[in-house]
């Protein structure tokens, strides 16, 4: 069923993240959208298993991801049990807890309650001892910092996670998180924002050196701008389209003016020079920002997943293609 693991891994290139012993592949498989129970579980399986045979070897989710909530790591789990059991030592399993997941005051956020709830269900969902990475999914306010980090500390310490994250967490607060970590003798491993060319804060506002200067890796997702850079916009919006569907609230079609469509235009005509689609001029735009141990890729079927890591055959822009770039995005 599948490659030799010494072909498996031929075309795939790794990259150490952060100042840590872990490698990560440049493109690992984003489980947020299309992996639950609202997806037919022979199509999950399918991509699950050609990202690994095609060099894929982490595999990112979070107690939320799917419909219902769950439901990701639950197939995820299926799939790892079933079919990957016998590869776990060459998987990188990550997930998040964070956002809302059940009724009441202790199922959402960053309390320690929460937290240490959390992980035991992830687990008992992608039935395994441990996770290799665990992220705290969003910043919360309300919660001490120290109690957040020292639930991560402690999720490491009691042997359920090897490693421990942060995502959409802004610079400041980034920088505390790893210094509180520090404190407990835990190292904070990875940052996972969202980035992409039309949305470079972490690069306005300082985020990447930061976490360069911290021996922070970072793991960007929503690089396709959840599709504006993958060229099915740049006509007319479809309906069977993320911006066409009238149940994603945060996505809607007032972000494409024309302003963003002549962008979208000119960044297409770049990636034709180099025989590229919009979607891997994209992918590999972002790989070869200064800071970046992997990206998350989205997929929704099979096709996606092969043409995006078709990206990999050019990763290398010119000073010209870069300066251009930079003038579009401006």
């Amino acid at each position: 069923m599948y490659q030799a693991a010494k072909d498996r891994y031929k075309k795939m290139q790794y990259r150490r993240v952060g100042r840590s012993g872990l490698k990560l592949p440049l493109m690992s498989l984003g489980m947020w959208q299309n992996f639950g129970y609202e997806k037919p579980f022979e199509e999950v399986k399918e991509i699950v298993l050609k990202a690994f045979d095609l060099g894929i070897t982490h595999f990112d989710l979070a107690n939320n991801y799917g419909h219902p909530g769950g439901s990701a790591e639950s197939n995820f789990g299926k799939i790892l049990r079933k079919e990957l059991k016998p590869y776990r030592d060459e998987i990188i399993i990550s997930t998040k807890a964070g956002y809302g997941m059940w009724e009441g005051p202790y199922g959402d956020l960053g309390s320690r309650k929460y937290l240490m709830a959390s992980i035991d269900q992830s687990l008992e969902r992608l039935g395994v001892n441990y996770v290799d990475i665990f992220y705290h999914h969003r910043p919360d306010y309300d919660t001490p910092l120290e109690e957040t980090m020292k639930a991560l500390a402690d999720i490491v310490s009691m042997g359920k996670a090897l490693y421990v994250g942060i995502s959409n967490y802004p610079v400041k607060r980034a920088k505390e998180a790893k210094k509180i970590l520090e404190s407990y003798g835990v190292k904070l491993l990875i940052h996972q924002p969202s980035f992409s060319m039309l949305n470079r804060w972490i690069q306005t506002e300082g985020l990447v050196d930061a976490m360069i200067e911290e021996g922070v890796g970072i793991i960007p997702f929503s690089i396709l701008q959840q599709g504006l850079l993958t060229g099915k916009y740049l006509k007319e919006i479809p309906k069977d389209s993320r911006m066409g569907n009238p149940n994603i609230w945060w996505f809607n079609e007032g972000e494409l003016t024309e302003e963003l469509k002549s962008k979208l235009v000119a960044l297409k005509r770049i990636a034709d020079k180099r025989n590229q689609t919009l979607t891997q001029l994209a992918i590999a735009w972002t790989i070869s920002q200064k800071g970046i141990s992997s990206v998350l890729l989205g997929v929704s079927r099979l096709g996606q997943l092969e043409s995006n890591l078709q990206a990999l055959e050019n990763l290398d822009f010119n000073e010209d293609e870069m300066s251009t770039i930079q003038n579009i995005l401006k």
